[in-house]
């Protein structure tokens, strides 16, 4: 009652509306936290829970209490679409109280910014890309925007815990504290922290305050949680086996799938009819794929089509349609979707999400079953695992289902120790340092090299980077004229520099590919990369369709819908697995347990390489024979402790070990050809091991691992430090090398 009564009046009146018997655990405990202290806050609930309004009750009844003179609430989000969906919340919310809510992305019309820009005041939402763009574009602006901010909410601020984003992010909020000389506190927001205590760091780094993470009871946890397997063409696993185990009931299907439908797409197509449902997948082809093969069950079946299709390469008007759509509580409508409908939107009545395979993190698994189990009902996951079956003569490897044992690990480490990927934050970010270098050159002008200097290495993220290293990048620009030196010694954009600044797309520190805006008509679908010649098809909007035209100078391709299936592609994605997870695929195998949401395809499966595992010799042994001279290495190690074994191999122990055709599987197993004995493997890696070496060492002689967007840009020795010290992660593949020799 005590933080019922700090909400302002208008705060009150709204949860009186709601039907509300009272507020929640988190509200409660977000309340105390936000009223009666000055640190900043990270709250962490489960989906679903009132985070949103956990955290704004308080802020805007302070804000009533003593009005803002500028942009009181700065609210930065990772996606478009959550930020559509909240902006409608807190302007319900707002309305009575007459604080002004301001979206600020791409999709937003002109006016809307102006109106912001003439009258600064309320709560602004906005993306990191376009608060980058307004810190370039609006310098002058930005103290009497901000001059009186008191609060930056960051939501689902674990998806910037692990990649240059969140960088570039908290990187912004510094600068723009810095120039606008205010001190707002931090609030941020997440269903999957995994180390709360390193993210609370990571919230507080550079703001002067503590972090507190309030603790309170957050209720039981109700999952209704399925896992099916499925080989791509008959027969199923669990066929002509009548004593295969019982496993959880399965819920009659809803719908007849046409002769000779995929085995996997069929499942999900049965199990959606009459409810509203999510469909992801771990990429955009394959949600491209996936949505046809559904929309060409429909037409098979003679119904009318009730797949929609989201991600991020769609036109706006297609996502915010299937956004809108899955809103709409008596609509029946599944939507095709990538992790652009992961985070935090309210879908409404979502009555199930689908996974096809093993998504990467148990952080992406949480935020997808998070998306269902709104309005009070389980949240409610079907796993569709598929595969081909075996060639005949495969080796080892490949007889191991690698995403459902995955999947299984995934779940089973959440529920047995609620263990979610940690922040990542050793890295050197010697990209994203030549991209806020050349932001803060754009927006400041001309300055000496010490000023630039104290500018930009002080700002947190760049703790690890040396005054030298920065020194090494600043004349490697000058010399690519990325950068100018005037006559006075100041430094100033080079006209190589002032090209790459002025594209819209240097906002964003992610990695992009080269893209074609697709047009049908009036209609835009969205972008490609790679386009065909004129007369081939593409995939996009779930359809496919007949290029018409390429106009490569303007990057546009015009197109005709057709029936048809074909595959799409937007650009290479990349996942990254965490060790504990590996590790726990390795416990899934080893152990005879069961697990109540495996159905009965997967339990036999399963069954399966667990005997393939025992059989093999697998158990507590890392090296399997496979004949002849060839062996398969199975470390369970994730992806980048991974990556280090591999060149440690290749590059030191290679010639002692007569190493040849290393064929890596990441990051599930390697394969390889050697001229030692199993026991002299295991002395070599170990003596090469506990041996003192430099982590360059791990990079090939004139290799320039270029992993991030602007990587291209910095000189050679740096992207080869950056990646041997803060990509590479040596010590957890040391010590999984030495605990061989203890096994």
């Amino acid at each position: 009652m005590e933080v019922f009564s700090r909400y302002a009046p208008f705060i009150q009146d709204y949860i009186y509306r709601s039907g509300w018997k009272s507020i929640r655990a988190v509200q409660n405990a977000a309340g105390d936290a936000i009223f009666n202290t000055g640190d900043n806050v990270l709250l962490t609930a489960s989906t679903a829970s009132g985070k949103t309004e956990a955290a704004f009750f308080p802020i805007l009844s302070l804000l009533e209490e003593e009005p803002s003179r500028s942009v009181g609430v700065l609210y930065i989000a990772p996606l478009k679409a959550l930020i559509n969906d909240q902006f409608g919340r807190l302007n319900e919310l707002c309305e009575e109280a007459d604080i002004p809510v301001t979206r600020w992305h791409g999709d937003v019309p002109q006016s809307q910014k102006r109106r912001l820009l003439k009258k600064p005041s309320g709560i602004l939402q906005i993306t990191p890309e376009s608060l980058e763009s307004l810190m370039i574009n609006k310098h002058m602006e930005i103290p009497s925007l901000f001059s009186d901010l008191r609060f930056i909410v960051i939501d689902e601020i674990h998806s910037l815990l692990r990649a240059d984003r969140g960088g570039q992010t908290f990187c912004l909020i510094e600068r723009l504290c810095r120039l606008a000389g205010c001190d707002p506190r931090r609030i941020g927001l997440s269903a999957t922290i995994g180390n709360p205590e390193e993210a609370g760091r990571f919230l507080a780094a550079g703001s002067g305050r503590g972090t507190i993470i309030p603790k309170f009871e957050g209720g039981k946890e109700v999952w209704r949680l399925s896992m099916e397997h499925f080989f791509n063409t008959a027969p199923q696993a669990d066929e002509g086996k009548p004593e295969y185990i019982e496993s959880a009931a399965e819920e009659a299907p809803t719908d007849t799938t046409p002769k000779a439908a995929d085995p996997g797409m069929g499942y999900i197509f049965e199990h959606t009819r009459g409810k509203k449902c999510l469909i992801f997948t771990n990429s955009r082809e394959e949600c491209e794929s996936v949505c046809q093969h559904l929309r060409q069950y429909c037409e098979a079946n003679h119904e009318p089509d009730r797949f929609l299709i989201h991600h991020g390469n769609l036109s706006a008007s297609y996502r915010e349609s299937a956004e809108e759509e899955m809103k709409d509580d008596d609509s029946l409508m599944s939507v095709c979707a990538t992790a652009t409908l992961e985070l935090g939107i309210d879908v409404g009545r979502l009555e199930r999400a689908f996974q096809i395979d093993a998504p990467f993190t148990v952080s992406g698994f949480l935020q997808r079953m998070g998306r269902t189990g709104r309005r009070g009902a389980p949240s409610e996951m079907w796993f569709v695992m598929r595969e081909d079956h075996p060639e005949p003569r495969a080796l080892l490897p490949e007889l191991i289902p690698w995403y459902l044992i995955q999947g299984t690990a995934l779940v089973q480490l959440y529920i047995e120790e609620r263990y979610v990927e940690p922040p990542r934050t050793e890295k050197l970010p010697f990209s994203l340092l030549y991209h806020q270098t050349m932001s803060t050159l754009a927006s400041c002008g001309e300055m000496t090299p010490a000023e630039l200097a104290s500018r930009v290495l002080p700002l947190s993220v760049f703790r690890r980077i040396t005054q030298d290293d920065y020194r090494v990048l600043l004349r490697h620009l000058i010399k690519t004229d990325h950068i100018n030196q005037t006559e006075n010694g100041g430094l100033i954009l080079g006209i190589t520099g002032e090209r790459i600044v002025n594209n819209y797309k240097f906002y964003a520190v992610f990695q992009e590919n080269i893209e074609y805006s697709v047009h049908s008509g009036s209609e835009e679908l969205g972008t490609i990369v790679k386009p065909p010649p004129v007369g081939d098809k593409i995939a996009i909007a779930g359809r496919v369709w007949v290029v018409d035209e390429v106009d490569h100078q303007r990057r546009d391709v015009y197109c005709t819908l057709v029936k048809g299936n074909i595959p799409a592609y937007f650009g290479d994605v990349a996942g990254d697995i965490n060790t504990r997870i590996l590790e726990r695929m390795y416990g899934v195998l080893a152990e005879d347990k069961s697990y109540p949401y495996l159905m009965r395809h997967a339990v036999c499966r399963l069954a399966e390489a667990r005997e393939t595992f025992r059989k093999s010799g697998m158990t507590g042994k890392p090296l399997i024979h496979l004949g002849g001279k060839m062996w398969a290495l199975f470390p369970w190690l994730g992806s980048y402790a991974f990556l280090a074994l591999e060149r440690f191999l290749k590059l030191r122990c290679g010639r002692r070990l007569g190493l040849k055709g290393l064929s890596p599987s990441r990051p599930y197993y390697l394969q390889f050809t050697m001229q030692v004995s199993e026991d002299e493997f295991y002395r070599i890696t170990a003596e090469e091991a506990a041996a003192d070496f430099d982590p360059i060492e791990l990079v090939y002689e004139k290799e320039v691992p270029v992993f991030e967007k602007y990587d291209e840009y910095v000189p050679p020795e740096l992207i080869r430090k950056g990646f041997a010290h803060g990509v590479l992660d040596i010590k957890g593949m040391k010590n999984r090398v030495l605990g061989w020799n203890d096994r």
